[in-house]
């Protein structure tokens, strides 16, 4: 698991330093913060904050999700790769599950918890083939509401993996703590 996931951060570094790009200022500015090491090294810490990004981006419906991901997670120092690689949970097979959950998430919540929307939200229905007529606000509402619940169970899944199998998902080493603690990086 170790050899091809570096193998694959090795692709990786060689396609985002082509030699076509890495001359460009343009893209020297937007590729830099890629090359830290400290983003593509998986330690417990850093891949619990990388799938929490993922996965967060992961049910939101919205075009190029890994984007977002990639640059929160290298805003807050996360593992690049995990938060890209957690968006790809949401495909074209795994789509319409998800949206038909989150508007039924959305549903319940308004139904059972009295969840408050706005009027133009809630004024908005369409009508789906098979599943009947679709609030915007139950939608928006679960759509919100899943993708907190999946970044927030990231923490626990990696941290039990962790402990699990510490060989394959280690703690981040003293000497790297104190690095980043010393370059002021650490949040």
């Amino acid at each position: 698991m170790k050899k091809s996931y570096l193998k694959l951060v090795r692709q990786a570094f060689k396609t985002l330093r082509h030699r076509r790009l890495r001359h460009r200022p343009w893209w020297r500015a937007l590729s830099r913060p890629l090359f830290d090491r400290a983003l593509w090294v998986p330690c417990r810490d850093t891949v619990a904050n990388g799938l929490a990004f993922g996965l967060f981006f992961s049910v939101m419906l919205m075009p190029f999700q890994s984007l977002p991901a990639a640059i929160l997670a290298m805003r807050f120092r996360a593992n690049v790769p995990f938060a890209m690689a957690a968006t790809w949970i949401s495909n074209p097979f795994t789509t319409p599950a998800i949206l038909l959950g989150q508007f039924r998430l959305g549903q319940w919540m308004r139904d059972v918890l009295a969840v408050p929307m706005p009027d133009f939200l809630t004024n908005v229905q369409f009508h789906a083939p098979g599943v009947g007529t679709l609030n915007a606000a139950s939608f928006i509402l679960g759509m919100i509401t899943s993708a907190v619940l999946l970044a927030l169970c990231a923490y626990p899944v990696v941290h039990l993996f962790s402990a699990i199998l510490p060989h394959h998902l280690p703690t981040r080493s003293r000497r790297a703590r104190a690095a980043m603690d010393a370059t002021g990086n650490a949040n």
